[in-house]
């Protein structure tokens, strides 16, 4: 299957399932591949992958912690989670309220682009980080990492609006092409992690990647973008 039909595909099922469950041929045991959850207060929270914590400054009260790390432990798909559980994150990560978004909640990352992974309640609010629902208009800000494992190093941040709104023309002018398949014949693709502020608490977050010849990225399906974004994207 694509990539992007991936990741159209998981934002579809992410309200929908919570657990898809593989089963072995040699055994009674389930393999069970988890999307990212935490469930806190009754609520199920899903992750928020287009989208990171803009600035510590809007993280508010501390409302517990984990108390369960489901992900490589829980085998058995008839599992109830429970309050406290989360798919990926260890025993003992904090939980924080965002403010003024009730309907948000953060965890302490290290991994994560400024300190926290993010989520949604499910059933109070629709998944709205797509790159559609961007407000350019107030994008102040851009940032721009390249992507490592498990971490990503800024290399660029973009504060002059003349270049803010060159690199967004360049977003929004990217080409649809699904079936673009990248040359990696010699060599993998360079990731990065594009960034848009826009003065609230979720900042929108996207991936861009070169094969060495082309530059493309997944607003919704595979889009080619304009060699043009090279010269923001400085070589390391």
């Amino acid at each position: 299957m694509k990539r992007v039909n991936l990741f159209k595909l998981s934002f579809i099922i992410l309200p929908l399932l919570l657990v898809a469950c593989r089963f072995t041929t040699t055994e009674s045991q389930s393999s069970i591949d988890w999307v990212d959850f935490v469930r806190w207060n009754g609520v199920e929270y899903y992750g928020i992958q287009s989208g990171i914590l803009a600035n510590e400054k809007f993280i508010d009260e501390k409302v517990g912690e984990v108390k369960f790390k489901v992900a490589d432990r829980v085998t058995n798909p008839s599992y109830k989670i429970k309050d406290g559980d989360a798919a990926f994150h260890e025993k003992g990560t904090e939980i924080y309220s965002i403010k003024g978004n009730p309907e948000l909640i953060a965890l302490k990352d290290r991994t994560a682009i400024n300190g926290y992974s993010v989520y949604y309640a499910k059933g109070t609010t629709d998944y709205k980080w797509y790159f559609k629902d961007v407000p350019i208009e107030k994008v102040n800000k851009i940032e721009i990492y390249q992507s490592y494992s498990p971490n990503a190093k800024k290399i660029s941040e973009i504060k002059n609006k003349e270049k803010i709104d060159r690199v967004l023309d360049i977003l929004k002018t990217s080409k649809e092409d699904s079936n673009f398949q990248p040359n990696n014949d010699n060599t993998d693709s360079t990731h990065y992690e594009i960034v848009l502020y826009i003065d609230e608490p979720i900042a929108y977050k996207y991936n861009i990647e070169f094969d060495g010849a082309n530059y493309y990225w997944y607003p919704w399906d595979t889009s080619i973008l304009s060699n043009e974004i090279g010269k923001f994207l400085p070589k390391q």
